[in-house]
């Protein structure tokens, strides 16, 4: 098994809804030694058994930050360290290249991310191909392949 003893990613996600969701992103969050950052206002509260659940015993080893607007980090990260996952950019993540510490942030499941928000920041918006028949993925399987795309060019060949 690969040991990832690194510093690890930022996982931002805005305003979640899904507990179940957010359980299995804090999940491989524990495994790939990175931040989990929930923006306010969750749809769910954080005892939520499907939340606890879903992220099994692995919960108390969560490295959690819980934020009260996104302008939290915005004002406080570089700007080349913000990466906006959404359906509505034309380019890849994998067109892009991620370090250690970067942050990624989802929306939340009905609606994703703010225009206005994806507007700001275009240049850094990324998307996960995918053919017509479907308007997104479920929000964990989409943390979980941009976040090991971060992590695989990490470790080159």
């Amino acid at each position: 098994m690969i040991e990832l003893n690194r510093e690890g990613f930022n996982i931002v996600l805005y305003q979640p809804e899904i507990p179940a969701n957010t359980g299995n992103i804090g999940r491989l969050c524990v495994g790939s030694k990175s931040t989990l950052h929930l923006i306010k206002p969750l749809r769910f509260l954080m005892d939520d058994k499907s939340l606890k659940r879903a992220g099994l015993d692995y919960w108390t080893d969560l490295k959690l930050i819980l934020h009260e607007n996104i302008q939290e980090i915005l004002s406080s990260v570089p700007r080349e360290k913000l990466f906006f996952c959404t359906t509505k950019s034309d380019t890849s993540y994998l067109d892009k290249s991620y370090k250690e510490g970067d942050y990624l942030i989802f929306g939340p499941e009905s609606r994703g991310l703010p225009e206005e928000l994806l507007n700001q920041y275009a240049d850094r918006c990324v998307t996960i191909p995918m053919n017509n028949l479907i308007r997104s993925i479920n929000l964990s399987n989409a943390v979980a392949i941009v976040l090991y795309e971060a992590i695989r060019q990490q470790f080159p060949v």
